[in-house]
C-alpha cells in the first residue's frame, strides 16, 4: 500500500481502510474512504484522515505511488523497472526519480489493477497487456517471466496542449518564415505526411498545423488514442476501439478511415499511421481528398520511404505499389527531430521515386540541427518543387542552397 514518505504509522490505517472498501465493494469517495477510516478503527486526527483519503483514493483508482508524477505538467512519460527503478519523461529524455515501491508484489499488484481498471486482462496466462484509462491515458505492463527482471509498467500521460503555430515559432520549435511556408501549404490544401520519434512533437505540429485550416472547413480526426487538439471550431472525431478480453468488439483505424469517407470530411486526418490503415488513407487523398495528413514514426525524412514501404506490406502492397501511390497522393513530408536541447521541425522533404523506381524522400528545406532550424532552414535540392506545389513564385523561406 501507497504512503507518503515519513509516514509509516500511516501504513495499517491505510491497509485496514482500503481492505474494508473493496471487501464492501464501495466506490471510492473521500466519503467512502473516511467512514472505512473510521469503521478501522484507527485515529489519526484530522490531518492524518486527510493524508490517508488522499493516499488512499490514488491506490484504489489512480496511479498509486506514481500520482505525484503526475503533478508536473511536464511530465509526458512515466516507466517502472522494478520496485526501486521509476523513471520519468519531462521532456528532456529519461530521469530516474526517488519514487520507491515496498515490493515487487506491489509493483505487479498496480499493473494489474490499471489494466483491469480498462477493461483488460493481465496476468499469468496473459502477461502482456496494453490499455486506455479514463482521461487518456495509456498503460502496457508485462510480467515475468516475458519481462526477465520483475513486473515492466510503462504509463503515456494525456496532456492535453492546445498550441497555435505562432505559439510554437515562440518556443522555438520553427523560424517564423517557416511557419509562413507551411501555413501557405495549409492553405493550398497539400496532403501532408509529419514524421519524427516518439515524443518529438509530431502531433503537437500537426495540431497546431490543422488549426490554421479555414474555419468553414470541416475536420474528421480518426486516432487511436485522442491526442489532436486543434484550434478549430469544426473538427469531429473518431477513436478506435480495442477487443474486450475475447477480443469481440475491435473497431480498427482502417475501419474508421472507410467510415470516416462517409462523413463529408473537408480534411480526412489520421493521428498516427501505422498498419494497414495506409491503403485506405492513400486511397482517399488520390481522389480528391485533398488537404489530408497523418503523422508515421521515423528517425529522419530520409527513413520515411523505408516506412511507408512497410506500412504498404501489412496492407498487401509491394513496394512499387506503394511508392507509386505515395507519390501520387503525398505532397509533402515534414520531420521534427528531438534532441537533448530541444525539438524542432529539421525538414521539408517532397517524395519521388529514384532512377530505380524506388520511393525517395529529397529535401526542399533543411537544417543539419535542432539549434540551426531556429534561425530557419535551408534550401535543399528539391525547393522549386515545394514552390510549384504552392503556386507561389517566391517564398521568403530559407537560406541559400
Amino acid at each position: 500500500m501507497t504512503g507518503p514518505a515519513g509516514h509509516g504509522a500511516l501504513r495499517p490505517a491505510l491497509s485496514a481502510a482500503a481492505g474494508l472498501i473493496l471487501d464492501q465493494g464501495e466506490s471510492v469517495t473521500p466519503a467512502s474512504v473516511a467512514r472505512a477510516l473510521a469503521d478501522s478503527g484507527h485515529l489519526l486526527g484530522s490531518t492524518g484522515t486527510l493524508a490517508a483519503i488522499d493516499e488512499i483514493t490514488a491506490e484504489l483508482t489512480g496511479l498509486g505511488r506514481l500520482a505525484p508524477l503526475t503533478r508536473d505538467a511536464a511530465t509526458t512519460d512515466i516507466v517502472v523497472n522494478g520496485p526501486d527503478a521509476v523513471w520519468v519523461d519531462r521532456g528532456r529524455g529519461m530521469e530516474r526519480t526517488a519514487v520507491r515501491f515496498g515490493s515487487e508484489a506491489e509493483v505487479r499488484a498496480l499493473a494489474v489493477r490499471l489494466i483491469a481498471a480498462a477493461g483488460g486482462r493481465l496476468d499469468d496466462g496473459r502477461p502482456t497487456a496494453d490499455a486506455q484509462l479514463a482521461g487518456g491515458t495509456r498503460v502496457h505492463a508485462v510480467l515475468p517471466p516475458i519481462s526477465v527482471a520483475g513486473t515492466l509498467l510503462s504509463v503515456r500521460l494525456q496532456r492535453h496542449r492546445r498550441a497555435a503555430l505562432a505559439d510554437l515559432v515562440r518556443a522555438g520549435m520553427l523560424a517564423e518564415p517557416d511557419a509562413a511556408l507551411l501555413r501557405a501549404v495549409m492553405a493550398a490544401r497539400r496532403n501532408l505526411l509529419i514524421s519524427g520519434a516518439t515524443g518529438s512533437g509530431k502531433t503537437t505540429l500537426l495540431a497546431a498545423l490543422l488549426g490554421e485550416a479555414d474555419p468553414s472547413e470541416r475536420l474528421l480526426l480518426i486516432e487511436d488514442v485522442p491526442e489532436l487538439e486543434p484550434g478549430h471550431p469544426h473538427a469531429v472525431r473518431l477513436q478506435a476501439r480495442r477487443g474486450n478480453v475475447e477480443g469481440a468488439g475491435a473497431v480498427d483505424l482502417t475501419d474508421l478511415v472507410r467510415q470516416g469517407l462517409r462523413m463529408r470530411p473537408d480534411r480526412l486526418i489520421v493521428g498516427e499511421c501505422r498498419g494497414e490503415e495506409i491503403r485506405d488513407l492513400l486511397g482517399a487523398m488520390n481522389t480528391g481528398h485533398r488537404g489530408a495528413g497523418a503523422t508515421v514514426h521515423a528517425n529522419t525524412a530520409a527513413t520515411v520511404p523505408a516506412r511507408l514501404v512497410a506500412l504498404g506490406a501489412l496492407a498487401g502492397w509491394s513496394p512499387e505499389t506503394t511508392a507509386l501511390q505515395c507519390v501520387s497522393a503525398l505532397d509533402l513530408v515534414i520531420h521534427v527531430t528531438r534532441e537533448a536541447g530541444g525539438r524542432a521541425v529539421t525538414e521539408i522533404a517532397a517524395l519521388d521515386l529514384d532512377t530505380g523506381g524506388r520511393l525517395r524522400a529529397e529535401a526542399a528545406l533543411w537544417s543539419p540541427t535542432v539549434e540551426a532550424a531556429r534561425s530557419g532552414l535551408r534550401r535543399g535540392p528539391a525547393w522549386e518543387r515545394l514552390l510549384g506545389l504552392l503556386d507561389l513564385a517566391d517564398v521568403e523561406s530559407g537560406g541559400p542552397p
